[in-house]
């Protein structure tokens, strides 16, 4: 019995099984044998109850020994037959499935990876995270088990109640009632069953979401002494789990008992009534045996039929969601600026194929291709952006910062300061005006090479499954085992790194947890500084680290901004003063720029700032 989890059915079943198709449609020759031996196997079962008939009638009764053993010979190689059928489909639909699984799962990853950040800001990392546990983990079991089981429920319950009115007509009318009245129950017994099973669902959640924020939260929990009042919660959720379960489990637990009952009541009368036909002379003594082994097989594949139903239509509620992801438009490149290595020879570029540490934006136009020197020239001209339409988050925003320029953002949360850095690395469409590198739009480079171009620093630092050695060298994945002691060295990582017990190459799991804030800075600053790219973008880097680890990482972001264009957005004032700009932002618009002594002079909202008579909020 096909496990039911409680999904509501999908909203348009046409057209995610169109979808669906689309996969199975690669595997079709593969598909199409497993409806042959599918048809096979319940074909040899079909057909051996029949054969009941004419070996009793011309074997046994008659005292026929040889040929009752040629004809159950015959019958055992028939179900030898049907049982390698069985288990050749079975392999068969297990190797196709998985298949079609892991095309689906590919394609999904693939397009995730194409969606617009907008996309991931509307939806919680749970939910993203469904569609490749919860939603393919259902449709890999439908597939699994659903769809060769529905054919041969199928094939089994028509073909049954076919062979028994070849053999009964009159007798036939009994068992089609009581199939019918079987069919009203479960109709009735699985509406009322989804309905709890969907309830159980939806508690559960709640209680998991409890259980994993609690545990998350310990410490506060701890500190203002919550146990009693999250036990109280937690059990009041538990009994409403309980009760949900119940209901669904009991509706669910009355399926197959009833069944089966209806199916004894069925052969009961059938046997009486197809005994007193054989007495009369109304049926012959095989076709009453057949027919009665046919009665007994009726009822199981309607309630087989049934169950995958339910189950397949959940799959495909899985199914559609995935789907609906997979419709979601991809992140827009229109860019056709390439960034390609050069090697210099007399003062000229020259395209490269091997790593050189220089760049170069390369332009093929009518007028044939040009080489640009990649500087780091970033400028904004009235530049207009919202994150929705109805409001603006930047309002007519100009700005420059040439070639080893370091610029500063400072200003309340919300004024702008963060999307001017996500407009920089087009995560975002502006609305209005323009933002060139090099003197080049923006809009006109390919994004994974104008990302390729930038080095990101941001507050919350992510590291991956892997070694040390391994997230650093994700900032440049050709980067040797020496450059990335030299960019740790840099970012004065080495030499922590070097008194762990395997130094570099230490595992690290659950985002880094085994070290602390500080170390993981420094680590994404070492990922930042062997990149080697021109532009280097600090957001908040030492925001939540104590005042020597700031020290440390800004003696390691200091190393690296050589050379660079440098774009910083920082609360703690000390760390921009020696930007050769800095920019005061309000209500997405620059109300105050100039170096650190000129905005002291003027006396403005960064002196208010510097002096604390104003406070960042």
């Amino acid at each position: 019995m096909a496990k039911y989890v409680g999904y509501k059915r999908p909203k348009n079943t046409k057209k995610t099984l169109k979808y669906l198709f689309r996969y199975l449609g690669l595997h079709k020759w593969m598909f199409l044998l497993v409806a042959l031996l599918v048809f096979i196997s319940t074909g040899a079962n079909i057909t051996g109850t029949y054969l009941l008939k004419p070996v009793i009638n011309h074997f046994i009764l008659p005292g026929d020994k040889s040929g009752l053993l040629k004809a159950v010979g015959a019958m055992g190689v028939m179900y030898l037959c049907g049982a390698l059928a069985t288990l050749s489909y079975n392999q068969l639909m297990i190797k196709s499935s998985q298949k079609v699984i892991r095309e689906i799962r590919t394609d999904l990853f693939t397009h995730i990876q194409k969606l617009p950040l907008r996309y991931f800001d509307a939806h919680t990392h749970g939910e993203l995270m469904s569609r490749f546990t919860n939603d393919v983990d259902t449709v890999q079991e439908a597939m699994n088990n659903s769809f060769a089981m529905i054919i041969q429920s199928f094939m089994m319950l028509f073909g049954t109640v076919f062979m028994m009115m070849v053999l009964s007509i009159r007798l036939s009318i009994i068992v089609i009632g009581f199939l019918l009245l079987m069919f009203v129950f479960i109709k009735f017994n699985g509406k009322r069953s989804r309905k709890y099973f969907q309830r159980q669902q939806e508690e559960l959640g709640k209680i998991n979401g409890f259980v994993e924020e609690m545990a998350a939260g310990l410490k506060v929990e701890k500190v203002f002494n919550r146990e009693k009042k999250n036990f109280e919660m937690f059990c009041q959720m538990n009994e409403s789990l309980r009760k949900e379960s119940s209901n669904a489990l009991t509706f669910a637990g009355m399926m197959v008992p009833t069944i089966v009952s209806l199916s004894y009541v069925n052969y009961a009368v059938s046997a009486c009534v197809g005994g007193l036909f054989a007495l009369s002379g109304l049926l012959d003594i095989g076709s009453l045996a057949a027919y009665l082994i046919y009665v007994r097989q009726s009822a199981m594949p309607l309630n087989q039929f049934t169950q995958q139903v339910n189950f397949l239509l959940s799959a495909l509620s899985g199914a559609e969601r995935i789907f609906e992801m997979m419709e979601e438009e991809p992140e827009e490149d229109e860019g056709k600026v390439i960034l390609c290595n050069v090697r210099r020879d007399g003062g000229k570029l020259q395209e490269c194929s091997t790593y050189t540490g220089d760049f170069a934006w390369k332009i093929s136009d009518p007028q044939g291709e040009r080489l640009i020197p990649l500087k780091g020239d970033v400028q904004f001209h009235k530049v207009v952006f919202g994150y929705v339409p109805e409001k603006n988050i930047l309002n007519q925003i100009s700005l420059y910062a040439k070639p080893g320029e370091k610029i500063a953002f400072v200003g309340s949360t919300g004024a702008g300061k963060t999307t001017i850095i996500n407009l920089i690395n087009r995560f975002y469409e502006i609305a209005a005006g323009s933002i060139t590198y090099d003197g080049i739009d923006i809009r006109d480079i390919r994004k994974d090479d104008l990302r390729r171009s930038l080095s990101l620093v941001i507050q919350e630092t992510h590291l991956f499954t892997g070694t040390i050695a391994d997230n650093i060298r994700y900032g440049r994945l050709n980067a040797t085992d020496q450059e990335i002691r030299e960019a740790a060295r840099t970012a004065n990582a080495d030499s922590f790194i070097r008194r762990l017990p395997q130094g570099y190459d230490t595992m690290l799991y659950g985002d880094g947890s085994n070290l602390s804030q500080g170390q993981r800075q420094l680590l994404a600053i070492a990922r930042a500084a062997v990149s080697k790219s021109p532009v280097l973008i600090l957001d908040e880097a030492t925001s939540s680290v104590d005042t020597r680890t700031e020290r440390l990482i800004e003696k390691g972001m200091d190393a690296i901004m050589e050379g660079r264009t440098v774009f910083v957005i920082a609360h703690r004032l000390s760390t921009v003063r020696n930007a050769k700009a800095i920019m005061v932002l309000e209500k997405g618009e620059i109300i105050e720029r100039g170096s650190h002594e000129e905005l002291l002079e003027q006396r403005g909202r960064y002196y208010q700032l510097y002096t604390g008579q104003f406070e960042l909020e």
